[in-house]
C-alpha cells in the first residue's frame, strides 16, 4: 500500500501530475487531465527545453524541464505519465519509480516480457503505483461490453473480430511509427488493441497463429493473428499499409455485440438479438483519457499499488501473447539480443 506520509500528495489536495514526452498523445492527455477535478498538471519534460517551454505555455503548466530526471527530482510531482516512444518506457519508468514517483506508462509497458517484469519488480520494490496506459480498458462502452459478455447476454462467445489499421507508409522512416530502432511497427503500436480486446473477453489463448509483412527497412507493417480458445476463436489484424474498418464484433450463440469504429475509443455499442438491433450511445468525456486518469487518481487515493481493472498480471499476460506473435512472425528489434 502507498504510504501517504511519504508522499507530498495529501488527502483533500489535488493529485499533481507530470508528463514526460510531449508528442501528440500528450496534448490529448493534458486536455482530458484538465477535466478531472481531483488532478492538476504541474510539470512537463522534454529533451528539448524549447518544446517543453512551449507546451507549458500552451497549457498553463507551472514548471517545464529540459531533462526527464529534472522533472523526477521535482518534489511536487506525485505521479508521472510517460508518453515517449516504446524504447524509452522501461528506462524512464525505472528512474521514476526509484525517485518514488507513481507511474502511468503508455502501452506497451515494455517491448517484451523481460522489460515488463523488470518494471513491475521495481514498482514492488519501491512500493509505488504502476499501471500500463491501456486507455481502452477504462472506456465506459468497452467496460459495458465486457460486462455483457461476462453475464452471457449474447450466450457463449464463439468468434471475436477486431482490427486496427491506418495508412502510415508516408511517415518519416526515422520517426516512431516506422523505425525499428524505436520498436516501430504496427503490432506494438496498434495491434496491441485487438489483442487486448480478445484477452479481456476470452483470456489467454491456448494457441496463437500469426503472420507479418515487413517494409524494406525491416519494420513490420502488417500482422494477422488468430487466437484459439477451447470454444472460440479471435481473428485480429493491425497494419500501416491501408485503412481498415476499425470495428469490433463479438459473436455469441445467442446474439452479437458490435463496437462501432473507432472501437478502441468507443462512443457506444449495439446488441443484435432475435433479429433486432438496439443501439446504446455512450459518448466519452473529452477524448477518453479522462477515465484512465480517474482510475489512477482513485487507486492512489485508496493506497493501491495497481489497478483492479488493469493489473500487473494483465500487462504480463498481454506482453506474453505479443511476444509469442513476434516469435512466430519473425518480428525482432535491432537492439534486442
Amino acid at each position: 500500500m502507498i504510504n501517504f506520509d511519504k508522499m507530498n500528495c495529501k488527502m483533500g489536495q489535488k493529485i499533481r501530475w507530470g508528463i514526460i514526452g510531449l508528442g501528440n498523445i500528450a496534448h490529448h492527455f493534458v486536455k482530458d487531465l484538465a477535466m478531472v477535478n481531483d488532478a492538476e498538471i504541474i510539470a512537463v519534460a522534454s529533451r528539448n527545453i524549447v518544446k517543453a517551454n512551449e507546451f507549458a505555455a500552451q497549457y498553463g503548466v507551472k514548471q517545464s524541464f529540459g531533462s526527464y530526471e529534472s522533472l523526477l527530482q521535482c518534489e511536487e510531482v506525485d505521479v508521472v505519465y510517460i508518453a515517449t516512444p516504446h524504447t524509452f518506457h522501461v528506462s524512464i519508468a525505472l528512474m521514476a519509480m526509484n525517485y518514488k514517483k507513481n507511474v502511468l506508462c503508455e502501452k506497451p509497458l515494455g517491448v517484451n516480457t523481460d522489460e515488463v517484469e523488470r518494471v513491475i519488480a521495481c514498482a514492488r520494490e519501491n512500493k509505488v503505483f504502476l499501471m500500463e496506459a491501456l486507455w481502452s480498458r477504462f472506456n465506459p462502452a468497452v467496460q459495458k461490453v465486457k460486462q455483457l459478455v461476462d453475464a452471457k447476454e449474447i450466450g457463449d462467445i464463439a468468434f471475436v473480430h477486431a482490427d486496427f489499421a491506418f495508412y502510415a507508409m508516408d511517415r518519416d522512416l526515422k520517426g516512431r511509427v516506422l523505425n525499428p530502432e524505436l520498436a516501430g511497427g504496427s503490432l506494438l503500436d496498434i495491434g496491441i488493441y485487438p489483442a487486448f480486446l480478445a484477452y479481456i473477453l476470452l483470456g489467454v489463448p491456448e494457441k496463437v497463429l500469426s503472420t507479418s509483412s515487413f517494409y524494406e527497412n525491416g519494420v513490420e507493417v502488417q500482422t494477422s493473428m488468430i487466437f484459439k480458445y477451447p470454444r472460440a476463436q479471435a481473428v485480429l489484424y493491425s497494419g500501416f499499409t491501408s485503412k481498415s474498418s476499425m470495428k469490433a464484433e463479438i459473436y455469441g450463440d445467442k446474439g452479437v455485440v458490435c463496437i462501432q469504429p473507432r472501437w478502441h475509443e468507443a462512443q457506444g455499442y449495439s446488441v443484435e438479438k432475435n433479429n433486432e438491433i438496439e443501439n446504446f450511445p455512450m459518448p466519452t468525456e473529452g477524448r477518453g483519457y479522462y477515465y484512465e486518469i480517474m482510475e489512477v487518481n482513485d487507486c492512489i487515493r485508496q493506497g493501491k499499488l495497481q489497478s483492479d481493472l488493469w493489473s500487473h498480471q494483465n500487462s504480463l499476460d498481454l506482453i506474453g501473447i505479443l511476444d509469442l506473435v513476434r516469435r512466430q512472425s519473425g518480428i525482432v528489434f535491432p537492439f534486442e539480443p
